[in-house]
């Protein structure tokens, strides 16, 4: 599953988000985006899948061990792949503990072809680290060394915050996979 990045996701949340009394809570856009490939190749001891996109570049990837059907899988297959990726953000009151945690899952698909659904989600809280008004931009810092400088396109939203401030930043992030067979 492909990584976002953690930084414009927390920075665009950012725009959104006021300081009231009681903590407030954004959802942004649920983002999809769809890929299809053709399996051109599979590597069985290694589990790993080449993949020719429909611009010709390929891609590989490797079928970890919860995936139980990848005997299945065939040169030819055609594979479609649906990303999402969902952010909540709130800003945290003064005192509360902070929070760094993860968890995935992987779901098997039921249908006659293989396929199934992967998921994780991760909830880290941020510190604004610095707030630039004439850029405008700022910066966050996080658990294990996290550290993220973006611009802010909205110096109202920027005017709401400061120094100090923490974040929740909870995002999930699925892929579902599908497959044809081939011919």
């Amino acid at each position: 599953m492909k990584r976002f990045v953690i930084g414009i996701i927390a920075a665009a949340a950012l725009v959104s988000m006021a300081r009231t009394a009681a903590a407030q809570v954004k959802t942004l856009d649920v983002k999809m985006r769809t890929e299809t490939a053709t399996i051109e190749a599979i590597d069985v001891s290694s589990r790993t899948i080449s993949l020719k996109k429909p611009d010709g570049t390929f891609v590989t990837v490797v079928a970890g061990p919860d995936i139980k059907r990848f005997a299945e899988i065939k040169v030819g297959d055609k594979v479609a792949a649906r990303y999402y990726e969902n952010v909540v953000v709130r800003v945290k009151q003064p005192g509360e503990r902070d929070v760094d945690a993860a968890n995935k899952a992987t779901t098997p698909s039921e249908q006659v072809l293989p396929g199934g659904t992967k998921a994780k989600q991760q909830t880290i809280t941020a510190t604004i680290t610095a707030i630039d008004m004439d850029a405008p931009s700022i910066t966050f810092s996080g658990p294990r060394g996290w550290t993220y400088s973006t611009p802010v396109m909205d110096k109202a939203a920027l005017a709401k915050v400061k120094v100090g401030d923490k974040v929740d930043i909870v995002w999930t992030e699925a892929v579902l996979v599908s497959l044809e067979p081939g011919k």
